[in-house]
Parts: structure tokens; C-alpha cells; sequence
């Protein structure tokens, strides 16, 4: 009976021995396929987190973010162009009411201007010694044409005036838009004068026709009073030369002969002869 159990024993132990290897191998694949799914499931894990972590989804995520702050940002900007109209337009409003004034200012110097010379055009058309006469330039009120019609006749002026059938003494009249409280432009046109204090381009040496030597008082007729009696104590007479008789004055010559001028007599002064002299 001993001997028999040892027998038994020793065929187990053979067996045991003699087992084929592959058995143990399909265990040991077994146990490394178990451990392969665990870590192919955790490698599963971990690459779904490193897709969560891709720059599109921080983008989606910072997208997100960003919505849920944009209602502040909203009012960020609100509040900004709410300044921009309020404060920030602020230079604009204060220059915008430093020049709104002028327009009301300008329209009040235009209406006097208007008022003005609409009186004086009447004034002059009542007068009955037909001493000057106006038309409108292309009916503009602001710019005259003025016949002198009479100058002295005692004087040598009139009687070049009768010899060349001159009859009047053209002159253009332009007022600016503070009129009466500034001077008029004043030129002759016809017939070109030599001296009586007419110059080149038909411009006219008098203290009042200047900014210094101008009171808004003055009318047209009181103007052309004073440059007739100018005219005969400057000695002005027709120029009758061949060929510059014939050149005509010109507006822009008479400008920069007029600014010229002024600077003259600002610096050594002004000689104007009265009306009683004329």
C-alpha cells in the first residue's frame, strides 16, 4: 500500500514536471493580455485627456469663457460710447458752441449792411442836382457802379470833361460784409486819370476810404463829395496820351496799389484836402 502511494506520488510529481510548457505560457499571455486591456484602458483614459487638452478645445473652451464674460464687455463699451458722447464729444461740443454764435453774428451784419445801403441807394435817387448816379453790378446791392456826374467847372478836370464829351466819371463801389462799420473798396473805372489822387489801377489815395481814417457815419454821397473835391485839388485830369488813354484799370492793380498805399501814409502820415477846397 506504501509502495503504492508513492508511485502515485511520484506520477504526479512527473506529470508536474513533464507538463507542457505551453500551458504556462497561454497562462502567462493571459495574465499579460489582462494587464495589456487595463493599460490599453487607462492609455484610452489619458488619450481622451490629452484630446480635451488640444488647442481647438481650449479654443472652444476659452470661446466659451469669453461668452460668459461678454455681457460685461458689452457694457464696457456701452459705457465707453456713452462717454464718447458725453465726455469724450465734449471738445467737440465746445467748439461746436464756440462757432454756432458766429452764423447769428454774421446774419445780423448782413441785415445791417442790407438795411444800410438799401436807405442810401433811395437817398441817392432822391437827389435832385444829379451830382452821382448807381446801377448794380449784375443786381447785387453790395457792389455799385457810380457815375460822378459834376466836378467843379471851374476847374481844368470839367473842362477835359467838355472837350473828350466825358460825362460822367465811372467808378466801382464794393462794400465788405461789416459794412458801414468798415470802409468800401472804392476804384475808378473810367476814363483813366492822372494825378487828383488817383493812382495805378485807378486806385484812390484818401484817409477815410481806410480802416483808420473810416466812421460808420460816412454815406456814399458824403464819400464821393470828398473824392471830387480830391479829384480838383490834386490837379486830376483826363490822360490823353496816345495809346495809354486807352488802357483800362484793373481791380488787382488797383488792390495792390491801395495796400501799398496805406503802409506809405501809416508810416509818414496823411494829407487830405477838405470839401471846401473842391
Amino acid at each position: 500500500m506504501a509502495t503504492l502511494l508513492r508511485k502515485i506520488g511520484l506520477i504526479r510529481l512527473h506529470d508536474r514536471d513533464t507538463e507542457d510548457p505551453k500551458h504556462h505560457q497561454g497562462s502567462l499571455k493571459g495574465t499579460k493580455g489582462s494587464q495589456k486591456n487595463h493599460a490599453n484602458k487607462h492609455c484610452q483614459t489619458a488619450n481622451e485627456t490629452n484630446i480635451l487638452s488640444t488647442p481647438e478645445i481650449k479654443a472652444k473652451k476659452l470661446d466659451q469663457h469669453g461668452k460668459d464674460k461678454a455681457p460685461g464687455k458689452d457694457k464696457q463699451g456701452k459705457d465707453a460710447k456713452e462717454k464718447q458722447q458725453t465726455g469724450g464729444g465734449g471738445s467737440k461740443a465746445t467748439s461746436a458752441s464756440s462757432i454756432a454764435p458766429l452764423a447769428p453774428h454774421r446774419q445780423h451784419c448782413t441785415q445791417v449792411r442790407t438795411r444800410r445801403l438799401m436807405k442810401e441807394l433811395q437817398e441817392i435817387r432822391r437827389l435832385g442836382d444829379n451830382f452821382i448816379s448807381v446801377e448794380l453790378v449784375e443786381d447785387n446791392l453790395f457792389d455799385w457802379n457810380v457815375k460822378l456826374h459834376q466836378v467843379d467847372k471851374d476847374s481844368a478836370l470839367w473842362q477835359d470833361m467838355k472837350e473828350t464829351s466825358t460825362e460822367y466819371i465811372l467808378l466801382n463801389v464794393t462794400f465788405p460784409d461789416n459794412f458801414p462799420f468798415s470802409p468800401p473798396f472804392m476804384r475808378v473805372l473810367t476814363p483813366r486819370l492822372e494825378n487828383g489822387y488817383v493812382l495805378d489801377g485807378g486806385a484812390i489815395c484818401m484817409e477815410l476810404l481806410t480802416p483808420r481814417g473810416w466812421s460808420s457815419a460816412y454815406t456814399v454821397e458824403a464819400v464821393m463829395r470828398q473824392f471830387a473835391a480830391s479829384l480838383v485839388k490834386g490837379q486830376g485830369r483826363i490822360c490823353r496820351k496816345a495809346g495809354k488813354s486807352k488802357k483800362a484799370f484793373s481791380r488787382k492793380e488797383a488792390e495792390a496799389t491801395f495796400k501799398s498805399l496805406v503802409k506809405t501814409h501809416e508810416k509818414y502820415g496823411w494829407v487830405s484836402p477838405p470839401v471846401s477846397d473842391g
